[in-house]
């Protein structure tokens, strides 16, 4: 495997495009750009132009179904987890597992399910 990150690209799939991103933006306070490439409706994460970091989308589209048993991507909530942990219910998902401590050097995690039946982690270091 070349480069640093074993992750260089994530989907997410969705069912609603408007209901997901609305969900996503609303927990993380960030703006999802949408765009149709490849018949797929897609809502970009925000990447700061890569830069050797990993991008991602919400994607709806013929191959993406939601799952709550398949891969768990952990989205990165530095500096604090809690804050869109705290915002997940009230936007229409559903805490599963709470912010739980992995180990002092490794930070802590949570896992939700999303508006769309996906199940996804998130991860801070404090």
């Amino acid at each position: 495997m070349d480069g640093t990150n074993a992750l260089n690209w994530f989907e997410i799939s969705v069912s609603d495009m408007e209901r997901a991103k609305k969900f996503y933006e609303t927990i993380f306070g960030i703006q999802l750009e949408t765009m149709d490439m490849m018949g797929m409706q897609m809502a970009m994460f925000p990447a700061d132009g890569m830069n050797g970091k990993v991008g991602g989308a919400l994607v709806k589209g013929d191959m993406h179904k939601p799952s709550a048993d398949g891969v768990v991507v952990y989205l990165n909530a530095n500096p604090d987890l809690a804050v869109p942990l705290g915002k997940i219910e009230a936007a229409g998902g559903k805490v599963v597992m709470p912010k739980t401590e992995i180990g002092p050097e490794i930070g802590h995690m949570a896992f939700f399910m999303d508006t769309e039946g996906n199940r996804i982690a998130l991860h801070s270091n404090k």
